[in-house]
């Protein structure tokens, strides 16, 4: 059939974007300026403890945790790296911790995809900051929630001492791995771990607690070290005869493989990995794929043409284009698409893989209200009709077994009688409680801003997306910056007038800049990462390719509950 016949279903999405138009060749600079300025960070946190921390490893005749995940790797894969910002600006007065000393990300060995843990012992020793436990942590909840093989390269001191506090007694820190550990084991997800290095007091606990323990000539794994052991009952032992691996191996029969080196350690950790079996995939659908001829008919690199990176020029943009650069064929079954036009809400594949898209629609729209008034609606706003569309549709993909993707750019729900005559409460409640429920994995990204409630109805952290990633423009706030910041600063001109002080014009103006500024800083997508609240910064011309990587882990659990929605306001 052509083109033009009408019996013919189409359903690809259409593109006005020109990268050459000056304003988008403007965002485009700044984007890819912004890009610029993330990698060569990243390049810096890649360097762990720097070069002389380096250089010891080696000297140790040990490699470093992110060489031994290029040899674990297959050949001419990469390691889809998670929180590498993890504790970026934190702990300077301890000399900083980069990437919170340990390596986490999905990659391919053996033909499976697996979660890996990697202790940098180049940072502090590989000692363990209260960041380190809750990045190890966010690395085995995806592993659970996807049932995804885990492999740990374990080289640390354990626990931070000047830091214990924060790293030892709480249901979120340390003692928690170890939990999750028995719970994994429980749940059949394989854990392998590679004692490459120093294993020592609580962190013991954690290779013995998995299916398999691999541990190579030198390393050491005891409770106590030889100075504790000493010092605690008077007792002098070398490292190798308290815990080294031929004592584990031969005597208390700790370990299973006993290898002389990280090369020979890793080529045993990939045959063990080889004979995992395959347990089932889940059942949400997946057509046949081929990767050149169903890829989008648009170029991804126009994504940067869209939003402008300085917060103070807010984009408006049609979201369409963003979908039509991560679907497949750019084909977009949109539902409803004359109603709630706020929202976008719509059906596609993305590597074969059947899913639903929600996605906040930035340009303004015109909408008639149920008494027939016509108005038009800010874009990036969620509405009555928009919001009660959306929580139809989470439900419908929750029935029909399709994972949902959230694609965020929200200022939050609309405010003012109109929209509280309409019922914006109960219909947020509704799209919330949608949300909340879904059984279905969930996947976030942040394309641009994310406030107040309505980062909860797009499936913010507190809504358990399985990953959620975010574009170097993503704001993550209550509010936004220029919002927030006059708000502060009134605040603070009513504290300082109620004790008597007077501030001039120009200082007032130093204030409220003062004060956005800092706002501005925890508002960053850096910032976010740094705590964890985002799983990746992704280039936005990589936005598919996380997608994909996302949807095939989330394939691995064949478990799907089932779909109770509660009570929903009607």
């Amino acid at each position: 059939m052509s083109a033009a016949d009408p019996t013919a279903l189409n359903t690809q999405l259409p593109s006005t974007l020109d990268p050459a138009q000056p304003r988008a060749a403007r965002n485009t600079q700044g984007m890819l300026a912004l890009l610029a300025a993330i990698r060569a960070q990243e390049a810096e946190i890649r360097q762990g403890g720097g070069t002389k921390a380096i250089e010891a490893q080696h000297g140790k005749k040990r490699l470093t945790a992110r060489e031994r995940i290029a040899l674990l790797l297959d050949p001419d894969t990469e390691l889809f790296e998670l929180a590498l910002f993890a504790a970026f600006g934190m702990y300077e007065e301890w000399g900083g911790a980069p990437s919170a000393g340990v390596v986490t990300g999905l990659g391919r060995v053996s033909g499976r995809l697996c979660m890996i843990v990697a202790n940098d012992a180049t940072v502090k020793a590989g000692a363990f900051f209260p960041m380190t436990a809750k990045k190890v942590l966010r690395a085995q909840h995806i592993a659970m929630e996807n049932r995804i093989p885990t492999l740990y390269l374990v080289d640390s001191a354990g626990v931070f001492l000047p830091l214990q506090e924060d790293v030892f007694p709480d249901q979120d820190d340390f003692g928690r791995i170890f939990r999750n550990n028995a719970v994994m084991s429980a749940q059949g997800i394989p854990q392998i771990t590679a004692i490459m290095g120093m294993c020592v007091a609580g962190g013991a606990y954690l290779p013995v607690m998995t299916d398999h323990v691999l541990m190579t000539e030198g390393s050491g794994l005891f409770l106590a070290g030889p100075a504790l052991v000493q010092a605690a009952i008077g007792q002098k032992y070398s490292a190798e005869e308290l815990g080294g691996a031929t004592m584990h191996a031969e005597i208390s029969g700790t370990v299973d493989f006993k290898e002389p080196n990280d090369h020979l350690c890793i080529a045993r950790l990939r045959s063990l990995v080889s004979r995992i079996g395959d347990k089932g995939r889940a059942p949400f659908d997946r057509a046949a794929y081929d990767a050149v001829k169903d890829a989008p008919k648009y170029a991804a690199e126009g994504l940067c043409a869209l939003l402008d990176p300085d917060p103070a020029r807010p984009s408006a943009y049609d979201m369409h284009e963003v979908i039509a650069r991560i679907v497949d064929r750019s084909e977009f079954d949109e539902y409803r698409p004359d109603y709630g036009r706020t929202v976008l809400c719509g059906y596609a594949r993305i590597g074969g893989f059947a899913v639903g898209l929600v996605a906040n629609q930035k340009l303004p729209q015109p909408q008639t209200s149920h008494t027939g008034e016509k108005r038009i609606e800010f874009g990036g706003v969620i509405y009555s009709e928009s919001a009660d569309k959306a929580a139809r549709f989470i439900l419908d993909c929750n029935q029909n077994l399709i994972p949902l993707i959230f694609l965020h750019d929200v200022n939050g729900f609309m405010v003012g009688r109109d929209a509280e005559w309409s019922g914006i409460i109960r219909s947020g409640a509704k799209m919330v409680t949608a949300v909340a429920n879904s059984v279905v994995p969930k996947i976030s990204v942040i394309v641009g801003g994310s406030f107040g409630a309505g980062n909860y109805a797009m499936c913010g952290k507190a809504y358990d997306p399985r990953f959620l990633f975010a574009w170097p423009t993503a704001r993550y706030a209550v509010m936004s910056g220029a919002s927030a910041a006059n708000t502060l600063a009134e605040i603070r001109l009513r504290q300082l007038e109620r004790d008597g002080k007077k501030l001039s014009d120009q200082e007032k103006e130093e204030l409220i800049a003062s004060i956005k500024s800092t706002y501005e800083e925890q508002t960053d997508c850096r910032y976010a990462a740094a705590r964890l609240w985002v799983d990746a910064i992704i280039d936005p011309a990589k936005t598919r390719e996380a997608l994909l990587t996302a949807l095939e882990a989330a394939a691995l659990n064949p478990d799907v509950p089932k779909f109770n929605p509660g009570i929903l306001q009607t």
